[in-house]
């Protein structure tokens, strides 16, 4: 606990250098760590959109989760002992992180509860945001698990307006990130465009109207209910069934 008369403020620790943390910089592409590395260390993104991604054995990549600002990622590191990281965290667009040293990390979350709370319920959010990626590859159309991919990548439903303009990111990587090949992912993203959900022109514009597709199920000739984005306004879970 703070033993001087100052009160703890999470977001000016996260803000700010001090002992055991440091501000860095990325250009589009660069990593935060590689997957093998010492998992020595947490990030919390400032600035920026980043990409986790894994490798198999075999060499295949895919692309597990999208982050953006407001997001911490390694947070493997302060899981018991000292291991390897399993996954890539690479910089999507300009990043600015605060690299936060695996020893500072435990201690702030040990000496203080408004620190320890804020980090608990990112972990708690991330959960639930893994659930409902899985039932979204359990129970959804690949075409639906786009649109969900590009609502969440555009903020929508995250508090204040949503960026609508999304980072640059290949066919390749929404084709990973929703399990499908990129020519499908092409045949959706015309689909999007022709329906007025989406503009796309090198970077793709996302129009609220996206929502139809997942709150509404207006699509022709699909029939499966979806459960909702986490977070979203007037989201209400619905039984879920094949496309």
């Amino acid at each position: 606990m703070n033993t001087d008369n100052s009160i703890f403020d999470p977001a000016d620790f996260l803000a700010k250098t001090g002992l055991g943390r440091r501000i860095v910089k990325l250009k589009p592409k660069q990593v935060f760590f590689s997957q093998g590395n010492p998992a020595d260390s947490v990030f919390y993104l400032q600035k920026g959109r980043a990409k986790i991604t894994v490798v198999s054995e075999r060499g295949k990549e895919a692309t597990i989760t999208l982050l953006s600002s407001g997001d911490f990622v390694g947070e493997e590191s302060i899981a018991g002992a000292v291991g390897l990281r399993m996954a890539t965290a690479t910089a999507i667009t300009a990043c600015t992180g605060l690299k936060i040293e695996r020893a500072e990390m435990i201690r702030v979350m040990h000496e203080e509860h408004a620190f320890s709370d804020l980090f608990l319920k990112f972990l708690l959010a991330r959960s639930m945001r893994t659930q409902a990626d899985l039932v979204d590859q359990l129970f959804n159309s690949s075409e639906k698990r786009l649109a969900r991919i590009l609502l969440l990548m555009a903020e929508f439903g995250k508090p204040g307006e949503p960026e609508t303009m999304i980072p640059q990111i290949t066919q390749e990587t929404l084709a990973e990130m929703i399990g499908t090949t990129r020519s499908r992912v092409s045949f959706f993203m015309n689909r999007f465009r022709k329906m007025g959900f989406i503009e796309y022109n090198g970077r793709i514009h996302v129009h609220k109207s996206l929502l139809n597709v997942i709150l509404h199920d207006q699509l022709p000739e699909q029939n499966a209910e979806k459960p909702p984005i986490v977070g979203l306004p007037e989201a209400q879970p619905r039984a879920a069934g094949r496309a």
